[in-house]
């Protein structure tokens, strides 16, 4: 019998203990997994976010809009390359429970300062010429399965038309997506012209500017004389980076992160503390054992990483098997909620984040009981009842 095959028939000596504590430990890594990949979701506009893009919003609050006249101002400043604008729409599809991302914007420059999203299907020249037209993003059309070409009703809970409706119609012209899956295409894009000119109220007025600098360098002194421009105006502007747009946005949400790492700090502290202390008591329980070993031969730093070596097993057992349930759960969920959470998915990192922490999790849990192990003396093992 070598020492693997001895590691292992120690470890699951107890079957009823041994499975007890891979599902404690597999509840543990299908924790992380999810939360994580949640957590990855909601910061990839974040992640995403180009180093030479800038948010420009009304200095109070971004829910305030800004003079549509802006736009053209903003795009006359030194260092802008490509400048767009958009608008909450605050939409829904036939029900107000069937919430959907939707911007008003000018779609043409809109892809042009978005330059990682690619038309997919249909026709830009239409887009451009037609203002019923909109442009939707691949995992939304998916989301709810339309067809290029198709005609939806989207719905506004925020915007009513002078006609009393708060129904835009809308044809899906052009579907959009992008090559990096992190990229959200998880919203529809309606043309600024045709939805302002139907408005009952806040006519030529737009929520906010996103322009290119091509040059991170130069990212601060474009945005002082943005908001330079706008100084002491009835709608003064505050310019950041596309970056710290999304994460102040992520954080009217709450701290999510902070959130995460209590949730999944709570699990491993339980679960540390109910695998170590079983594990204590095993190897309290095979004393005897070890001493016979060590009459055999079996030498103390032996002994030490045959007791490691379980530990680490049993960690990932339970780790790896909590691991692929999650990435089964992120498969489902992820196609249901590819308009809501982009990108939930399993990916490299985490599971890479959480084999290290299996590792790190069992060598943690078996330090003690190895080093108890190893001091085990033969004589007092051996008459040990």
């Amino acid at each position: 019998m070598n020492d693997a095959t001895l590691i292992r028939k120690s470890l699951f000596r107890k079957k009823t203990r041994a499975i007890l504590l891979v599902l404690s430990i597999m509840t543990a890594f299908l924790i992380f997994a999810v939360l994580g990949a949640f957590s990855r979701s909601l910061n990839s506009g974040v992640d995403t976010a180009a180093a030479d893009r800038l948010v420009t919003l009304n200095a109070i609050n971004f829910t305030l809009t800004m003079p549509y006249a802006y736009w053209g101002r903003v795009a006359q400043v030194d260092g802008v390359q490509a400048v767009t604008h958009a608008s909450w729409f605050g939409g829904y599809y036939q029900e107000p429970r069937n919430f959907i991302q939707a911007f008003a914007a000018d779609i043409e420059s809109y892809l042009q300062v978005y330059a990682e999203l690619e038309p997919v299907e249909g026709e830009l020249e239409t887009l451009f010429a037609r203002r019923d037209c909109a442009a939707v993003g691949a995992d939304l059309m998916n989301q709810y399965g339309w067809t290029q070409g198709q005609r939806i009703p989207l719905n506004s809970n925020i915007w009513r038309k002078e006609d009393g409706s708060q129904v835009w119609d809308l044809e899906l012209c052009v579907v959009f997506d992008a090559q990096d899956q992190d990229v959200p295409t998880n919203y529809i894009l309606l043309n600024y012209d045709y939805y302002n000119e139907a408005l009952a109220f806040n006519r030529d007025q737009i929520g906010w500017i996103i322009l290119t600098t091509g040059d991170p360098s130069i990212n601060d002194r474009v945005a002082r004389e943005i908001d330079a421009l706008f100084a002491n105006s009835p709608a003064e502007t505050e310019t950041s980076t596309e970056a710290a747009f999304g994460q102040a946005f992520l954080e009217q949400l709450g701290n999510i992160g902070l959130i995460l790492t209590l949730v999944i700090g709570a699990a491993f502290a339980t679960i540390l503390m109910i695998v170590g202390t079983t594990m204590v008591m095993a190897i309290n329980e095979r004393t005897k054992e070890v001493a016979v070993m060590k009459t055999l031969g079996f030498a103390p730093p032996r002994i030490f990483i045959h007791v490691l070596s379980e530990s680490v097993l049993l960690s990932l057992v339970g780790g790896l098997i909590g691991l692929g349930l999650a990435a089964l759960l992120l498969a489902g969920v992820g196609a249901m909620l590819a308009g809501q959470l982009p990108g939930l998915r399993m990916t490299g990192e985490i599971a890479g984040q959480a084999i290290a922490l299996m590792v790190a999790f069992g060598l943690v849990t078996g330090l003690m009981p190895a080093i108890n192990a190893m001091r085990i003396n033969i004589v007092d093992g051996l008459g040990k009842e």
